[in-house]
């Protein structure tokens, strides 16, 4: 399976790549990574780079890792859709004091205009 997998920073996009290393060692999926934007994120583009670079390598696997600029779901979705992936994966959702979960803006948008599967990592 090809799988982009994307991350934006946040402590949700660091579980969101353990799981998928786990999931492309099983299985040996086709990856690529791509590093969003996103200001108000805890990590820089750089050191969200940096660290998957990092965990791919420990892991033993050759993955390419883009960098996209602009609003990042829709340069997140363009990507998956000019690469062909078969499974768009993000992190993402909290959930409220009354267990429902919340999807931020790049989520939603992800989730809404997709046109293949997306896999949602919480």
């Amino acid at each position: 399976m090809h799988v982009l997998l994307g991350l934006d920073g946040s402590d949700e996009s660091v579980k969101t790549l353990e799981t998928t290393i786990e999931r492309v060692t099983e299985v040996g999926d086709d990856l690529l990574v791509a590093v969003l934007d996103k200001p108000e994120a805890d990590r820089t583009v750089e050191e969200m780079h940096e660290l998957a670079q990092e965990r791919l390598v420990a892991a033993g696997i050759d993955a390419e890792i883009r960098t996209l600029e602009g609003d990042p779901g829709s340069s997140l979705v363009a990507l998956a859709e000019r690469e062909d992936v078969d499974q768009l994966v993000i992190g993402g959702g909290t959930r409220s004091p009354m267990g429902k979960v919340r999807l931020g803006p790049i989520t939603e948008f992800v989730l809404l205009n997709a046109t293949m599967t997306v896999k949602l990592v919480r």
